[in-house]
């Protein structure tokens, strides 16, 4: 029985653990980079490294919440999409990047805390996916992790198009 109750742990310190090397990698992204620079586009696309961040802090407090209440009847709103990833006037990125710290701790402590991995919770139904679908909240977690990991690789290019750097050589300094 204790060694089942330390690979439970240790699961879910391993996730914990992951999650926080990946918003680490994210965070090299925005080294050294003003609010100017963070809503600057630097590609073709729309996206910003200001608007990932924006987007990143917004989703995992998301999934989170999901977790946590278990709506059967939720619904993901869709008329918010046209801020998602957008640093709005108001934010900066030292602001979102303490906000984030504190989604974090949060999403950590969950972690922690929820009654089991395998607990079986409801996704919020979209225009896209009109059928409940029910996950994981291990799987769910991992879906956080995707995210960060996705947009990620959109940040390390939207830097190097801004200015040359890029995670690999500032990971080193």
């Amino acid at each position: 029985m204790t060694a089942s109750i330390d690979q439970a742990v240790q699961e879910r310190e391993t996730l914990i653990e992951m999650l926080a090397s990946q918003r680490d990698l994210f965070r090299i992204t925005l080294r050294d980079i003003d609010d100017d620079q963070a809503r600057q586009r630097s590609t073709v696309s729309e996206l910003t490294l200001g608007g990932l961040l924006h987007h990143l802090v917004h989703v995992e407090q998301h999934w989170t919440t999901v977790i946590v209440e278990r709506d059967e009847d939720a619904e993901i709103d869709v008329s918010q999409f046209d801020s998602e990833y957008k640093l709005a006037p108001e934010e900066t990125v030292e602001g979102l990047l303490k906000e984030w710290d504190a989604v974090a701790d949060n999403t950590a402590d969950l972690i922690r805390t929820v009654d089991s991995l395998d607990t079986s919770i409801p996704t919020p139904t979209a225009p896209w996916a009109p059928e409940r679908v029910w996950w994981t909240v291990r799987f769910t977690i991992l879906h956080i992790l995707r995210e960060i990991s996705h947009h990620s690789g959109h940040a390390d290019i939207l830097r190097e198009a801004l200015d040359g750097a890029n995670t690999t050589h500032q990971r080193a300094n």
